[in-house]
């Protein structure tokens, strides 16, 4: 029978459990994207002992289906686009346009108010765990790790509580490894697998980030 998760933190803690191996490394990096992997990575960097940052990514939503991706835009102008699922959703190039549009603004939004003073870190050349509360259709982990890539890791992991069982073949190589606590077979979506699946808020990041971000007493 297939878990469900408490809420995004639980989530966090079991795939923190997942990742022992990455504990209390000083080349590791976690990255969450915002808002609703937030949560669960701020569980996963507190069992790594690892510094928690984010991946800036917005996913591009059919537009009488917001829910369902057809593409990813990330910080750096990376752009998925999936024109399979823009075909089949009959979703045609002036609606795209303005998803696009409105998925940049809200990004900048973003960037502007949950970072604040803490520009990006410096990844190059470090492990970087990318943290999300689920996969659906892939297109916003494809963003953000071609926008990862250009920045020039030694390694990208993904790492998830949930997604379909297909879920590793759907990021190719564009990742090096992918951690997933769940792959059940009956899937529909992200948020059957979580008894609360409430919406992130701005004021959750960064009430995280504030604390993640607090220097460690030695």
């Amino acid at each position: 029978m297939d878990r469900i998760f408490a809420n995004r933190m639980e989530a966090g803690r079991a795939l923190g459990q997942l990742l022992r191996a990455y504990a209390k490394r000083e080349d590791v990096i976690v990255l969450a994207l915002p808002r609703g992997g937030v949560p669960v990575a701020f569980e996963v960097a507190a069992a790594l002992k690892a510094p928690l940052d984010l991946l800036m990514v917005r996913k591009l939503g059919v537009p009488w289906q917001e829910e369902l991706a057809m593409g990813a835009l990330a910080s750096g102008g990376a752009l998925y686009v999936d024109r399979r699922l823009m075909r089949e959703a009959d979703v045609s190039e002036p609606e795209f346009e303005r998803v696009l549009a409105e998925a940049r603004l809200e990004l900048a939004r973003r960037e502007t108010l949950y970072r604040a003073e803490h520009p990006a870190a410096d990844v190059t050349a470090r492990i970087a765990i990318v943290v999300d509360d689920g996969m659906a259709t892939g297109a916003t982990l494809h963003a953000a790790v071609r926008a990862l890539r250009s920045r020039a890791p030694a390694k990208i992991v993904v790492a998830l509580p949930v997604a379909p069982p297909d879920g590793r073949a759907r990021l190719g190589d564009a990742i090096d490894e992918y951690v997933c606590a769940m792959t059940p077979r009956m899937f529909f979506s992200v948020g059957q697998f979580y008894r609360d699946f409430d919406e992130t808020t701005d004021d959750d990041v960064r009430t995280l980030l504030a604390s993640a971000f607090k220097p460690q007493r030695p």
